[in-house]
């Protein structure tokens, strides 16, 4: 099954990437490794909170899943809009909007690991890091940037 359908099955559409928020490009492909920003959990609107004071972690998880799909839509993008050059994740680096004494960011970040594995198999499965932020930008709840292989 291509990536368009698999994602179509899950009810996932990508929809034009994001743009930058400041002064930086959305990704730069070296070769055929596409390195893209951190994706903020953003759809129409901003996903905000923190978690460990007014999010749990099934709602960070969700807000996650959300960053994930951004990815792939900058790596879509990155392609000319052939989301099928993909070849495989690399690797995430997940930062949680969450309080001190909060130690579940693995289980928040599992949203985006969890998603991409179930869209792509295992191109989806990836190395990763998941890591606390006292804030994030426009207080956001998660922000993800990832590294992908394509052809």
């Amino acid at each position: 099954m291509s990536i368009a359908a698999k994602l179509a099955s899950l009810g996932v559409t990508l929809s034009d990437a994001p743009a930058p928020a400041a002064n930086y490009v959305p990704f730069v492909r070296v070769g055929n490794i596409i390195y893209v920003s951190g994706q903020i959990s953003k759809t129409d609107d901003l996903i905000t909170g923190k978690l460990g004071d007014d999010m749990d972690v099934d709602v960070g998880a969700a807000a996650a899943k959300v960053c994930a799909i951004n990815l792939l839509a900058q790596v879509k993008a990155a392609c000319g809009g052939d989301i099928e050059k993909l070849v495989r994740v690399i690797k995430l680096t997940g930062f949680v909007n969450s309080t001190a004494d909060f130690t579940a960011q693995p289980q928040v970040i599992n949203g985006a690991s969890d998603f991409l594995v179930e869209a792509l198999g295992e191109a989806g499965r990836h190395s990763r890091s998941a890591v606390s932020a006292a804030s994030l930008p426009l207080g956001v709840a998660v922000e993800i940037e990832g590294i992908f292989e394509v052809q």
